[in-house]
């Protein structure tokens, strides 16, 4: 449907929404304002959520069994430097699609997100078969978190770690205890420099198929970072806050990785034992720790591991239930899904999602190092049809705006639009397409190949029998929504903009780029 004309937008949502003056909230009195109730679907959550603790769930979300296992599958089959220029263009796909995410989510914060945004803005086939993929994704994440702790305790014959550090100091020491080690501060007291990537076949081991799977577990690595914009629907002043967590988020998570895969790659030998195999992974983060030299470094280490792990694991069950709530709101979904309990949590999701989680984890059976690169693989191809529909949808919400004069609305502009969107769309086809070639050679595998490209059928699937089902149809830019969720500014979003303008609001701008 289209909205009220430019000149009346701000006035006309004002008058619509039944805005709670004690809280702030926007949101439509259901009861007393039956005409306009249908501009409200999705805002139903508690927004409750400081920009400080967004920040942190998305850290804590995505730095995780991707980085600090996923690099010693990555480092095994491609060597140091597939790994470092995979997560290099990786890196540059998610900062291009959170630009674009940030944007739509700033303009409609809902906890359905762009998979909500997928049905609005392109077609609600294309919304119902992304968001029950983007929640199966979490839910495979949660159990691939699950085994990945597996892999973790087995690395301890005896006793138990006590030392637990945050995932952000441990990344800050990792840095600099890897830059030691490097220069000489090992056991061996010999400085390593870039020989490693010298010997046997690296830097490029396994060829181009080498080279194309690491994309996979790349993508893997940085998923959940796109993650950020589906606490949007539960986030404080979210048209001020979530532009800027995406942009404090993403580049505190591409340099840590970044530096921390040159630094993995200079110092591990990609033929290391142990690094992927099928009973066993071998985190190259904890090998970096043992080479420093002190007994219980490897443990210490292990048991940040462990924390980042379970927080990670946490994170994608918290999606993903937010995910099936958006199901259920978008009528994609049984309505009892949406069941909220007092303090507005839909209770029913998360009980669902986690039984799905438990169901994947119960297959460890078949070697927990072998089951976690299949949840990888699913995972990561999940996040790349994620990203590759966020650029797509991006690019027609932006023409909806512009063809129905809403584009100054806008909180939050990407800055690369359009080209930015257009060269994510198309890198994301082309790594989904060819990251898969291990599969093939030397020798074809049925099992990998499946755990690549099952998600493209079944996806297909999804959406024509959806389409076919409802008759949907490719949303008109002219009849397109741009004003349903939009958010509009309560009292508390005015008294934070007011704080922030004092010197305690600017000291606490500071400590939380700090910290």
């Amino acid at each position: 449907m289209a909205g009220p004309s430019s000149l009346e937008d701000i006035s006309y949502i004002n008058s619509s929404l039944g805005r709670e003056k004690t809280t702030g909230i926007p949101h439509i009195d259901l009861e007393s304002d039956s005409d306009h109730a249908q501009h409200v679907i999705a805002d139903k959550l508690a927004r409750k959520l400081s920009a400080r603790q967004v920040q942190m769930i998305a850290i804590g979300g995505t730095i995780g069994t991707g980085l600090f296992l996923g690099t010693g599958k990555s480092l095994a089959t491609g060597g140091p430097a597939s790994m470092l220029i995979a997560y290099f263009i990786v890196g540059g796909i998610v900062l291009l699609t959170m630009l674009a995410l940030g944007e739509m989510a700033a303009f409609v914060p809902i906890a359905g997100s762009f998979c909500t945004f997928a049905g609005r803005y392109f077609d609600d086939a294309f919304g119902f078969a992304l968001t029950w993929n983007y929640w199966f994704n979490d839910a495979v994440s949660t159990a691939a978190d699950l085994v990945a702790l597996q892999l973790v305790f087995a690395y301890w014959d005896t006793g138990f770690p006590a030392n637990i550090i945050t995932v952000k100091a441990y990344g800050e020491i990792f840095i600099i205890l890897g830059i030691v080690v490097n220069c000489g501060g090992n056991t061996d007291h010999h400085y390593i420099g870039s020989r490693n990537w010298y010997i046997g076949d690296a830097p490029f081991v396994g060829g181009a198929g080498g080279f194309a799977s690491v994309f996979v577990t790349a993508s893997f690595a940085y998923g959940g970072t796109e993650s950020i914009a589906i606490t949007a629907g539960e986030t404080k002043n979210p048209t001020k806050n979530l532009p800027r967590v995406v942009k404090n988020v993403f580049w505190r998570i591409l340099l840590f990785y970044i530096l921390s895969v040159l630094l993995v790659g200079l110092n591990i030998p990609y033929n290391y034992p142990g690094l992927s195999s099928q009973t066993s992974s071998t985190s190259p983060f904890t090998l970096v720790f043992q080479m420093a030299g002190a007994k219980a470094a490897g443990s210490f280490i292990n048991a940040v591991i462990m924390t980042s792990v379970i927080s990670a694991g946490n994170h994608a069950l918290f999606a993903g239930t937010r995910l099936l709530y958006a199901l259920s709101v978008d009528s994609h979904a049984p309505k009892f899904f949406g069941n909220l309990n007092r303090n507005k949590v839909p209770w029913v999701a998360v009980l669902a999602t986690s039984a799905i989680s438990g169901l994947c984890f119960g297959a460890s059976f078949i070697g927990a190092g072998q089951l976690w690169t299949w949840l990888q693989n699913l995972v990561g191809v999940s996040n790349q049809l994620a990203w590759l529909a966020i650029a797509a949808t991006s690019l027609r919400f932006r023409t909806g705006l512009e063809r129905q004069g809403k584009t100054h609305l806008l909180p939050f502009r990407n800055w690369t639009y359009p080209w930015g969107p257009w060269i994510s769309l198309i890198l994301n086809a082309v790594i989904i397409l060819v990251q898969g070639w291990s599969s093939f050679s030397p020798v074809f595998s049925t099992v990998d190949f499946f755990s690549y490209y099952v998600e493209l059928p079944i996806m297909a699937v999804m959406y024509l029998g959806w389409k076919f089902l409802k008759k949907t149809r490719l949303v008109g830019f002219e009849e397109m929504d741009l004003v349903t969720d939009v958010h509009v500014k309560g009292s508390d979003d005015v008294k934070q903009a007011e704080f922030e303008e004092t010197w305690k609001g600017k000291v606490q701008k500071v400590m939380r780029w700090i910290f």
